[in-house]
């Protein structure tokens, strides 16, 4: 038997990364997959960001799983379409026990020279759009006598990072959401926790915008993954650059199990011994 046999996991920001990575574990672990996806491009943000094609390839991969999947276009930042796409998820799958609030966005910039939309773009998306993915699913929770949310954080969450204040900000706030849904739901069983990783080996992370991040220093030619590699891993204690998407998708599906049936509140970290520094 799967861990997740007989269970429906919404997922935002499924099309690619760190989402598909999730959608694709627990459809492994046997559950069916809600997934929605921005798959579209959001004007601050300084990489490619999410296809229609994406989304298709993530449902391909669920499919010879020989999971259910029900996959739509959504931008977290408007609740309407968030809570249409999961009550149409509902309804074609049956119930909804797993939320997977990923959806997330970087862009980079000091305090003093963020511009206005800049900053509104990475709360609207990494906050408020995780607020809004747990507003939808709760009376799907509540009809399900139970469930989990898992709320995608990071060690930006638990430490300040220069030149990402805007984010880090963010990830601050979904602390305090998890926190306060933990004790605000745990009477009728649902349960959330939030998981914090170190930098993911996803095209968040591996693109020119952040490679320059990362390299100032040096032209642009040599601005490589390799190259940087050593950069990454200096802000890890573990001796690794980064980590990857299945990395915390396992993480994901022991807080979506009922290995943690009793486990609300808590702040996972999957961060390489980040956050010890």
């Amino acid at each position: 038997m799967g861990r997740l046999d007989g269970k429906v996991a919404f997922v935002t920001g499924a099309a690619r990364g760190q989402g598909r990575s999730h959608a694709l574990r627990m459809a492994q672990e046997g559950a069916d997959i809600i997934a929605v996806d921005i798959e579209g491009q959001i004007d601050t943000v300084p990489y490619a960001m999410s296809t229609a094609a994406d989304m298709a390839e993530t449902v391909k991969q669920v499919e010879a799983l020989d999971r259910r999947i029900v996959a739509s276009q959504a931008d977290v930042r408007d609740f309407g379409a968030v809570k249409a796409a999961l009550d149409d998820g509902v309804a074609k799958l049956g119930k909804l026990d797993i939320v997977s609030a990923n959806a997330g966005i970087f862009s980079f910039g000091t305090m003093e020279e963020l511009s206005e939309e800049k900053f509104s773009d990475m709360i609207d998306v990494n906050l408020k759009g995780v607020w809004h993915a747990a507003k939808a699913a709760i009376p799907h929770l509540r009809a399900n006598k139970g469930g989990s949310m898992i709320l995608t954080s990071s060690t930006a969450g638990i430490m300040a990072i220069q030149n990402a204040g805007h984010y880090v900000a963010a990830k601050h706030g979904v602390i305090g959401l998890m926190k306060t849904l933990a004790l605000e739901l745990a009477p009728e069983f649902i349960r959330v926790n939030s998981v914090h990783p170190t930098t993911v080996n996803t095209d968040m992370i591996q693109n020119a915008a952040t490679y320059a991040l990362f390299g100032p220093d040096l032209p642009e030619a040599q601005r490589t993954k390799e190259v940087l590699a050593p950069r990454f891993q200096a802000m890890n204690a573990l001796p690794i650059p980064w980590v990857e998407a299945i990395d915390i998708s396992n993480a994901v599906l022991w807080l979506a199990s009922d290995e943690s049936r009793y486990v609300t509140g808590l702040e996972l970290k999957v961060d390489a011994g980040l956050t010890l520094k």
